[in-house]
C-alpha cells in the first residue's frame, strides 16, 4: 500500500528561524541535511518520492490568492499497514525542527 507523508511546522515557527543568525541557522541545517540523509538511506526500500514545496496559491470561487500553510515537504511511502507506514518516521529527524509534526495517510490510488 501507498501512503502520503506530509512534513510540517507551523509557519510562525519559520518565520522565527529566519530570525535566527544566518551562521547559527546554516549550521543547524547541515546537521539537518545530514540527518536527513541518513534517515533516507537507512528507509530507502520505503520511499517512492520525496521533495519540498514552494509558497501555495489558494484557489476559491472567489479566485486565486497567495496562501501559507504548515506543510514543509511530502513524501510516498510504501507500507504494509498505515500503522507500519506511521512507524516509519517515529524517529525521523524532523522532529528536530521546534513544533514540527509529520502526517501520514493512505491513498486512495495506487502511485508509480
Amino acid at each position: 500500500m501507498k501512503f502520503l507523508v506530509t512534513y510540517q511546522m507551523p509557519h510562525a515557527g519559520l518565520d522565527e528561524w529566519m530570525k535566527l543568525p544566518e551562521d547559527a541557522r546554516k549550521t543547524q541545517e547541515k546537521k539537518m541535511e545530514s540527518d536527513w540523509s541518513a534517515w533516507m538511506e537507512e528507509h530507502k526500500a520505503s520511499l517512492i518520492e520525496s521533495a519540498g514545496v514552494g509558497k501555495p496559491k489558494r484557489v476559491t470561487a472567489a479566485g486565486v490568492e497567495d496562501a501559507r500553510n504548515d506543510i514543509m515537504m511530502y513524501s510516498f511511502v510504501e507500507a504494509d499497514s498505515l500503522e507500519d507506514a506511521a512507524a516509519l518516521f517515529q524517529d525521523h529527524p524532523h522532529f528536530g525542527i521546534p513544533g514540527g509534526w509529520i502526517e501520514v495517510m493512505s491513498t486512495n490510488k495506487d502511485i508509480g
